[in-house]
């Protein structure tokens, strides 16, 4: 252990002192000569005194054990006991997969010979470890012949030859202006107006150092304190015009986020024009001016009676543009309760100004208003939200916002104050849940996950895809363990805590098999399989697990052995897409991927279905959760064919509210302590709702 004087910690590193005793493990008696008998017989104590370690050490220090499993697993290698140093090194997914040593690994079972190979696939443990090896090589060899360059570090450089779109929507993601794959192609046809359907290479460097100067600018705007105390924190100036003269003072007009101010001449000082919540119109009008009339722009504002008029000049029709795509922005962010949109309307009104100073020609303008994205939304379509949803949703999260294009949301999971979220390809993100805000984001594995859960308050236990079951740190936020007992996807996860012995949680994977896990070892209680087609979910309710696949329901002693089933009708063995147990009610809830209906058993009496539920305006449910004395579905809209959230009384069987959402089919469903309920939809939406429950 360090004393505090030696290393002086500070709060971005990460690091903390230990507060714990320092473990000591004494190494044998080094061999007088280093005669290979005497070596041999040091490595045979060494392994000894690990084995006696390790049994002596609890369950609970894993990362103590990691230590000693690593250590032996070295003394094994160079003992030439690889299969034993394979096991060790397997240990390591357990108790601290952080220090798994993969190079090493590759080369042992490289190295195995044909007899050790017999041998290593009669012990499980063994045969899994070099699966996976096998199946990640086979992975890296397809990454390296598809993209062998794609972990080099690139600097982006301009652009020689011209360019049609799909060049231009890469060009334009490499160079990090936008991502957004939508607002890129709305770009080309700004830059290509009156042209062929191409971008040359100086049109995209003028263009390109426009946007780069003007971000230069704002990031070099240095307002007075004066001045800044009438804006927020959060607030920046992304644009001002030139000096100007208004009804309000000469000064330049200053565009932020949420605002519009006039910093004037002289003695610098703030005049606020307008939120852009509050404007009511915005046009551009010409004012006399001895014998000329100059283009002004005019705004009105909610509650004020005299209207703002600037004489912008040559720079008039473009403010109004701006101006009417930040105040176009607001509506839609505030109606749909998703910030996002404000962010989005921001780019686009500076994609404009840079169009413009490219372009400089009579078309500009024109070219510019291609970029109206959200004027066009706010003229074209009403846009009007339904008073239930506009009054239940609370708050919108945008997880797609630094991705080239929307990822569905696979699987979410609040645990106290985290919201935890997988999209596509094993990336997860963690979001504050005091202010929604992104405070993590991580890779976990290289597959879609299928399922979280909250384990002993600090872990989730996340189910994959490539048949591993990634344990992760709420604390850290890292995965340092991870379970590869199964053969198969994860498709299930449940909790259940055994009153005779520890706390138990239970594992299922697609082809049928049941895992029973002691939550402090992470060890193998117990292990079965059911026959059944494709098995989806695992429940825990008294003496018995509820199981479901796609065609059937299996009532499960604890033991594996069958207690009843109900298989489901030859129309819906396919579609079967979520259970919910009610426990208190003994009720077993089921929806369909492409059915109408929700199911519900007695689970005492399973063979009898005890009601059905027509869910009204729907194509197929993919979620469910309970809620205090609701059920939350999540569904497609038949009419609309877009997301929707159905709120039924579990009581009365009768549906309460029809909540619309997302552009796409709701894929995730979870609870915030009962106060809120947080909805994901599939990849043409990427998008979170939080809505509040009654």
């Amino acid at each position: 252990n360090r004393s505090q004087s030696v290393c002086k910690m500070t709060p971005d590193t990460g690091l903390k002192l230990s507060q714990k005793p320092v473990k000591v493990f004494h190494l044998p008696e080094f061999p007088p000569p280093l005669a290979y008998h005497y070596v041999q017989n040091y490595y045979n104590n060494m392994v000894a005194s690990l084995k006696k370690a390790i049994e002596m050490t609890s369950p609970e220090e894993s990362a103590l054990l990691a230590r000693y499993h690593y250590l032996r697993g070295l003394v094994n290698t160079v003992s030439n006991k690889r299969l034993d140093a394979l096991e060790d090194f397997q240990s390591l997914y357990k108790t601290d997969a952080e220090i798994f040593p993969s190079q090493m690994v590759k080369s042992l079972v490289a190295s195995l010979s044909e007899a050790e190979r017999l041998q290593g696939d009669k012990r499980p443990d063994i045969k899994s470890l070099i699966s996976r090896v096998k199946r990640e090589q086979e992975r890296e060899r397809a990454i390296k012949g598809s993209k062998h360059d794609e972990g080099a570090i690139k600097r982006f450089q301009l652009p020689k030859t011209y360019m049609q779109l799909q060049e231009f929507v890469k060009c334009v993601q490499e160079s990090g202006m936008v991502k957004d794959q939508g607002t890129i192609h709305r770009l080309f046809e700004a830059l290509t107006v009156g042209h062929q359907k191409q971008v040359g290479p100086d049109l995209f460097r003028v263009f390109y150092t426009i946007w780069k100067e003007t971000e230069a600018e704002a990031q070099e705007v240095c307002l007075p304190p004066s001045v800044v105390q009438h804006i927020d924190e959060s607030e920046c100036v992304f644009k001002l015009s030139s000096s100007v003269k208004t009804s309000r003072g000469v000064g330049k007009i200053a565009m932020t986020q949420r605002r519009l101010f006039l910093l004037t001449n002289g003695q610098p000082g703030y005049v606020e024009v307008a939120q852009y919540r509050d404007l009511e119109e915005v046009k551009v009008f010409s004012a006399p001016f001895l014998l000329l009339r100059i283009p002004s722009l005019k705004l009105r504002v909610h509650g004020r009676k005299e209207a703002f008029e600037a004489n912008l000049k040559t720079e008039t029709e473009l403010w109004n543009l701006m101006v009417k795509e930040m105040w176009a922005g607001r509506i839609v962010a505030d109606r749909h309760k998703d910030p996002q949109y404000m962010q989005q309307a921001l780019t686009n009104a500076l994609l404009m100004d840079a169009v413009v100073g490219s372009l400089q020609s009579s078309k500009a303008i024109y070219a510019a208003s291609k970029l109206a994205h959200f004027d066009r939304i706010k003229m074209d379509v009403p846009m009007m939200i339904p008073k239930t949803t506009a009054d239940t949703l609370k708050h919108k999260i945008n997880v797609s916002v630094e991705l080239a294009a929307p990822q569905a949301v696979d699987v979410l999971l609040y645990t106290p104050g985290q919201l935890w979220v997988s999209v596509s390809g094993g990336k997860m993100m963690v979001f504050d849940a005091s202010s929604w805000s992104l405070i993590q984001t991580c890779q976990v594995g290289n597959a879609k996950l299928n399922c979280m859960l909250g384990v002993d308050k600090d872990q989730v236990w996340v189910g994959s895809e490539d048949c591993v079951i990634y344990i992760i740190s709420i604390v850290s936020m890292v995965c340092n363990r991870q379970l590869t007992e199964h053969r198969a996807e994860v498709t299930g996860l449940a909790l259940d805590t055994d009153k005779i012995s520890h706390k138990v949680a239970y594992s299922c994977s697609a082809e049928g098999t049941i895992i029973v896990w002691d939550v402090s070892t992470l060890q193998v209680k117990k292990q079965f399989r059911l026959s059944c087609d494709r098995l989806l979910s695992v429940h825990s309710c008294s003496k018995t697990l509820w199981c479901c696949s796609r065609d059937s329901i299996m009532e499960v002693w604890r033991n594996g052995t069958l207690k009843q089933r109900t298989s489901f009708p030859e129309h819906q063995r396919v579609t079967l897409s979520f259970t919910l147990l009610l426990a208190e009610r003994e009720e077993l809830w089921c929806v369909f991927g492409d059915s109408t209906e929700v199911h519900i058993w007695h689970i005492k009496d399973t063979v009898r279905l005890f009601h059905r539920m027509v869910l009204p305006d729907c194509i197929g449910c993919f979620g469910m959760i309970k809620v205090k004395n609701q059920v939350w579905v999540g569904g497609l809209s038949l009419s609309s064919t877009k997301g929707k959230v159905y709120v039924i009384d579990a009581e009365r069987y009768e549906v309460l509210k029809e909540l619309h959402g997302h552009s796409d089919k709701v894929t995730a469903l979870c609870s915030a302590e009962d106060r809120y309920v947080l909805s994901g939809a599939g990849k043409q939406d990427g998008k979170i709702a939080i809505w509040k429950v009654d």
